[in-house]
């Protein structure tokens, strides 16, 4: 029964990871910059530094800027995915596997994902590593956008990112005195 588990852990981590690769190189080829976010970037970050602390999410997240978004359907396309507008929500779609597991959800860089968001998704940085064709947004960008949307998901990404020392004082030094407070509320919850 374990090495079932394991084996289907195993199958999932790589199926999420092809899938971002999968969308990262079709972004890329079109020269579309886009940075990974998400439970997928704080899954990379952590387990970089330490692989068994890294928890899986069930999707891939990206930001692209909002005037990129009419030039990746033909970019996408021969990669095997179709851009479709669900629920407000723009997103790619493995049209050889469409469930809702096998999705790439969009942000867009410089805009709040909800009106009362406190911050943007911020501006794209200089990725912290190219992996497997996907330019990873830094933990500095991941720790805001985290504190900024504030689910338990999030949260809980908070705290695997500091436990293994990743949130520097020179990520929170850059933090507002707003999502520093938010920082301090996850820390304490622990």
């Amino acid at each position: 029964m374990e090495l079932a588990v394991y084996k289907t852990f195993e199958t999932h981590v790589e199926e999420i990871l092809d899938l971002a690769s999968r969308a990262g190189a079709a972004l890329l080829g079109a020269n579309i910059d886009y940075r990974l976010i998400g439970g997928t970037a704080v899954y990379l970050h952590v387990g970089q530094v330490d692989p068994e602390a890294a928890r899986m999410t069930r999707d891939v997240d990206m930001a692209i800027r909002r005037q990129d978004l009419s030039r990746i359907p033909p970019a996408v396309l021969p990669h095997g995915f179709e851009l479709r507008h669900v629920a407000g929500v723009d997103l790619l779609v493995d049209v050889r596997n469409p469930t809702h597991k096998r999705r790439v959800h969009f942000v867009f860089a410089g805009e709040r994902v909800h009106p009362t968001d406190l911050e943007p998704i911020p501006e794209f940085s200089t990725p912290d590593h190219a992996l497997r064709n996907v330019l990873l947004a830094p933990v500095a960008d991941l720790v805001r956008m985290k504190l900024t949307s504030f689910r338990l998901k999030d949260q809980v990404h908070l705290q695997d990112l500091d436990a293994v020392r990743l949130i520097t004082p020179e990520v929170e030094a850059r933090l507002s005195p707003e999502l520093a407070a938010r920082l301090a509320q996850v820390r304490a919850s622990r």
